[in-house]
């Protein structure tokens, strides 16, 4: 079957997912996750085209910072969803380009007082400051930013949009400034990270700053009913909202009703959560979550 999206490299994975009797060429459903760069050579890759001073021990602020386990997840609910639904194609949308350095997920040139209001981390970073660095990573931007564009338009007409993102158990206050390598490592310190406020299990970004939901209810519905069980906790804008300083922002106006941004613990995913290195992903922990999820995406069709 003809492939209208297709990968580029240090850019974007795409990762096809087709259910048995699947026809179209066209995605039911589209899985983005935008920061996929969840291991140390994609950070390591990137960083050695630059030329900025970067603070020293930056990867341990990649490592804490970017979407571990989102990867796995996503894979895992695709085949389960096409299992179910044989009829159905996914096409999964991984960033390779580090939030380290750019957030695929960010208005780039929006006010450092935007991405506090969004309780967001910057879209370019404060220690990217040479001009030839900061055009290699807006132009990569632009072309993740382009695919991801081209895979939403071309979804069926009743296509639905994942935007799948993992974090970190707590929520550590720190500033993203030069000083992040001393003070995230500080943050995690063993008696000092039990003080920062635990996260819910998954929370459902979708309130906006008027307080609109834009979640889709009979989806966010299912997962709730479906992990309540487990004792798994399904929040709604609690760690922070659906802010305009975001593209998830932009997709979920877009698609009303179709479109899904979700946040899942880390630490449910990890085998063990490690703050400061790549992550190993335990199968069976993602099987957990991985199986709810995508019989809770079913009640898009």
């Amino acid at each position: 079957m003809k492939s209208i999206l297709e990968s580029t490299p240090d850019i974007v994975d795409v990762q096809w997912v087709r259910g048995a009797n699947a026809t179209s060429d066209a995605p039911d459903l589209v899985i983005e996750i935008p920061h996929g760069a969840t291991r140390t050579a994609d950070y390591e890759a990137v960083r050695a085209l630059l030329s900025s001073p970067l603070p020293d021990g930056l990867v341990d602020f990649f490592h804490v910072n970017t979407d571990a386990g989102a990867p796995e997840l996503g894979e895992a609910a695709a085949q389960l969803f096409v299992a179910a639904q044989p009829t159905r194609s996914v096409a999964i949308l991984r960033c390779r380009i580090p939030r380290t350095f750019i957030d695929c997920n960010r208005r780039i040139d929006a006010s450092p007082a935007e991405f506090k209001e969004g309780k967001v981390t910057p879209g370019l970073m404060p220690w990217i400051v040479t001009a030839e660095d900061r055009d290699l990573l807006r132009g990569r931007y632009e072309q993740y930013v382009a695919a991801t564009r081209k895979a939403f338009a071309a979804l069926t007409p009743a296509g639905a949009i994942l935007l799948l993102h993992t974090y970190a158990p707590r929520t550590v206050n720190v500033e993203v400034d030069a000083d992040i390598v001393t003070n995230i490592r500080r943050a995690y310190l063993p008696d000092v990270v039990p003080t920062w406020p635990l996260r819910p299990a998954i929370d459902i970004i979708a309130t906006d700053m008027e307080g609109k939901d834009h979640a889709p209810p009979a989806v966010v519905g299912k997962l709730r009913a479906l992990l309540a069980p487990a004792g798994i906790e399904v929040a709604n804008g609690t760690t922070y909202p659906l802010h305009p300083s975001t593209l998830a922002f932009d997709h979920v106006q877009r698609r009303p009703g179709k479109a899904l941004c979700i946040e899942v613990r880390r630490d449910l995913l990890a085998d063990p959560f490690e703050p400061f290195a790549q992550m190993t992903i335990g199968a069976d922990k993602v099987a957990r979550i991985a199986r709810p999820l995508a019989d809770a995406l079913a009640a898009w069709f």
